[in-house]
């Protein structure tokens, strides 16, 4: 059975009231789930970073480890050639291994340098290691206080949310599907998450411009959809000023 207009508007302002709730539940908790989220990928950022430092530490370390194994090799190839040389025959090949211990004594010479530089390396990145340890362990002190905070509220609004998001499924099923849309769309759009307003003091609830007498008393007929012409919300009816009553003036009494 196809719904009425007063019946749509209903089921669609139905579930505003609800979601106003959950934002208003979602507002306490402030900008903490997205402070939470912010310095959960800054200490990710930090772990990264800190894997490759132990990386590159680990790279020096092999380095240097190989240039040792060098240094050791050219050492025993010196033993060999100061053996040579003391049995040559000629200044030939006495100049040949002469050369060829200069250039072992190169090597080492080099290797020394190398392992100098890597080991300097290492120290700096050992130190940038304990430094960012340290700012590492001071975000997870301030990601676990604003965890803890955050955790504190929900668990405060925890059962009321669960209920009205329950309450929420139910509401949207009772929602025309093509207005649903529409109004997930202008919620979307819409700074205070208002798609569907009340006229309240012949203004727009949602963007407090004026609504015309004719417009308002075609929005109270309930008879087709009306949205502001200003801000393109949903116009669910028109809410009827209270005047209060007037004091009862009390008669003086005349002295006789």
């Amino acid at each position: 059975m196809e719904s009425t207009v007063a019946q749509k508007l209903e089921a669609i302002h139905n579930l505003q009231l609800l979601d106003s709730r959950l934002d208003a539940i979602l507002k306490v908790r402030g900008a903490l789930p997205e402070e939470v989220q912010d310095l959960e990928d800054e200490i990710a950022g930090y772990n990264t970073r800190l894997e490759k430092f132990k990386f590159e530490i680990d790279s020096f370390d092999d380095e240097v480890k190989a240039l040792k194994e060098s240094i050791k090799d050219s050492e025993k190839l010196i033993k060999k050639y100061q053996e040579q040389q003391m049995n040559v025959r000629n200044n030939r090949e006495y100049d040949a291994i002469t050369k060829e211990l200069e250039l072992q004594d190169l090597e080492i010479q080099v290797a020394k340098k190398k392992i100098a530089e890597a080991g300097a390396r290492i120290e700096q990145k050992k130190v940038d290691l304990e430094e960012l340890t340290a700012i590492m362990k001071d975000r997870q002190k301030d990601l676990d206080q604003k965890n803890n905070e955050l955790s504190t509220i929900i668990s405060e609004s925890e059962s009321e949310e669960a209920k009205i998001n329950n309450d929420r499924v139910k509401a949207t099923k009772k929602v025309d599907e093509r207005l649903l849309k529409s109004y997930e769309k202008i919620r979307e759009n819409a700074k205070n998450g208002l798609a569907v307003v009340m006229v309240k003091r012949g203004a727009c609830g949602g963007c407090f411009n004026t609504v015309p007498p004719q417009r308002q008393a075609d929005i109270r007929e309930k008879k087709k959809l009306i949205v502001c012409e200003h801000c393109g919300r949903i116009l669910a009816g028109v809410e009827d000023e209270i005047t209060p009553e007037a004091p009862v003036k009390k008669k003086r009494t005349t002295k006789a």
